[in-house]
């Protein structure tokens, strides 16, 4: 039996009873579990987790899948052996597996009368402030139906090279989306190990901590199997972003029998990652979750406190340096003089406007620039502090 640790102060009785009485999870399964080594999708194996997932909607849980395989299947069905490298290459997989992955879904679920729905997201949706609003309005109207979704990044049309694992993010994500109450990671390892279990026999797993703890930073490698590149870190990084919501993450194994049902019944398997942090309101959210900034403001010592202490907007004349091609109304970090992000929002000035009024009261803006659109540089409504 493998020794697991805890990490912080808490009632793991209550803990787990969060499991117990949530209402809405997010369950992402990653490429390791849903394929024969990257060899097309493993249908066996998806029969038992749909069996508990169902059990799970019949106990009035709404439940949203996140998964993986689509590049995988798509290799499978036109031949190839190896992962090409050329992105388009990557993309026509990504578009010829999407077709098995969801039919595969639609088979298991049917068997138990459940329909379900296929939803392709990038961050660039969940970034869009009217699209993630949609996004969140058609999810919700899915699992009030009943139905389940099938979420999975858009792979034909990202920009970035795709990379296996980014759903555990695009998973993170979700969960604020739809305000769930647990996300759940299914992967093929046990939990968070203090070590790597691969290399080291008296690895203990952590069975719960808080999602911020600075001790797992140590703890969650880099390494990752031959499907997924980010490892333990990209899933304790996404425990992170569920948490800002007020979302609690479990990283278990995929494999083990009734994994879901157990984790249900509160019993203590795989790790439990906890908010410690109060839940943000819905917009807070959306601009805590966004990924993609276009800036970068650096801050003097006055501006950082009175964002922090006294919660009050952002003016030009606390801003010491400006970085980034940005646009009105989009997204940029705020850092300190060290360059630790301590805030982003939306910025109400243009980049080459920016530059002109950062250092200057809020009065001069005007004879500056010639005109105003607001007094401060970002305002508090329009910003989440990190």
């Amino acid at each position: 039996m493998v020794e697991s640790i805890q990490l912080d102060d808490l009632a793991s009785d209550v803990a787990r009873d969060l499991l117990r009485h949530g209402r809405r999870w997010v369950i992402k399964i990653g490429s390791a579990l849903l394929t024969n080594d990257g060899k097309g999708l493993a249908i066996d194996a998806m029969a038992p987790w749909v069996e508990q997932m169902v059990r799970l909607v019949e106990s009035g849980v709404e439940v949203v899948i996140v998964s993986s395989g689509s590049v995988a299947e798509g290799m499978s069905r036109l031949g190839w052996d190896a992962r090409p490298h050329h992105l388009h290459e990557l993309q026509a997989a990504a578009a010829v597996g999407q077709m098995g992955l969801v039919q595969a879904w639609e088979a298991q679920f049917k068997q138990h009368g459940r329909h379900t729905a296929q939803i392709l997201l990038t961050h660039d949706d969940l970034s869009d402030r009217r699209r993630y609003l949609n996004a969140r309005s058609a999810l919700r109207a899915l699992v009030d139906l009943g139905v389940i979704p099938i979420i999975n990044e858009n792979d034909t049309v990202v920009t970035d090279e795709i990379r296996f694992g980014d759903n555990d993010t695009l998973a993170a994500l979700v969960a604020n989306l739809i305000e769930a109450d647990t996300l759940v990671i299914l992967t093929d390892q046990s939990g968070l190990f203090d070590a790597d279990p691969r290399k080291s026999s008296g690895a203990r797993m952590v069975s719960q901590a808080r999602a911020n703890n600075p001790e797992l930073d140590a703890m969650a490698s880099g390494s990752a199997g031959v499907l997924g590149r980010g490892g333990m870190s990209t899933k304790l990084r996404a425990a992170r972003l569920a948490s800002r919501s007020g979302a609690a993450t479990v990283i278990v194994g995929g494999r083990q029998e009734q994994v879901l049902a157990r984790l249900r019944s509160g019993e203590e398997v795989g790790t439990l990652l906890l908010a410690d942090q109060e839940r943000l309101d819905a917009r807070k959210q959306w601009l805590a979750g966004h990924l993609k900034t276009k800036g970068r403001l650096t801050l003097d010592e006055g501006a950082v406190r009175v964002l922090t202490r006294q919660g009050r907007s952002l003016l030009p004349v606390g801003v010491k340096a400006a970085s980034g091609q940005f646009q009105r109304g989009e997204m940029v970090s705020c850092v300190d003089e060290q360059g630790k992000e301590v805030a982003r929002g939306l910025v109400n000035y243009d980049a080459d406007e920016t530059v002109k009024i950062i250092g200057q009261p809020s009065s001069a803006v005007e004879s500056i620039l010639g005109y105003v659109n607001e007094p401060e540089l970002i305002h508090r409504d329009n910003m989440v502090l990190l």
